[in-house]
C-alpha cells in the first residue's frame, strides 16, 4: 500500500484552491449584505442582490469542491 505521489500532487493543489475559497466565499457574502445595507431604497440596489446571488453560488460551488477534493485526497493516501 504505498501513495499515489501523482494523485497527492494534485489534491494539494486542489486543497490551496479550496482553502482560497475558504476565504473568499464569506468575504463576498459579507460584502453583499453590506451593500444591501448601504443601497437600500436607492437604484444601485441591484448590484448588492447581484453580489449575493455570485455569493451564494460562489458557497455552494466552495462545498461541491470541499468534497472533490478530500475524496482525491482519499484516494492519493489510500489507493482506493
Amino acid at each position: 500500500m504505498s501513495t499515489n505521489v501523482n494523485l497527492l500532487g494534485k489534491g494539494l493543489k486542489y486543497l490551496a484552491l479550496l482553502i482560497s475559497l475558504f476565504i473568499a466565499s464569506p468575504i463576498t457574502l459579507t460584502m453583499g449584505y453590506k451593500a444591501l445595507n448601504k443601497f437600500k431604497d436607492t437604484p444601485k440596489e441591484y448590484i448588492s442582490y447581484l453580489i449575493l446571488a455570485a455569493a451564494s453560488i460562489l458557497l455552494i460551488f466552495t462545498i461541491f469542491f470541499a468534497f472533490k477534493t478530500f475524496r482525491i485526497l482519499l484516494k492519493a493516501i489510500f489507493n482506493n
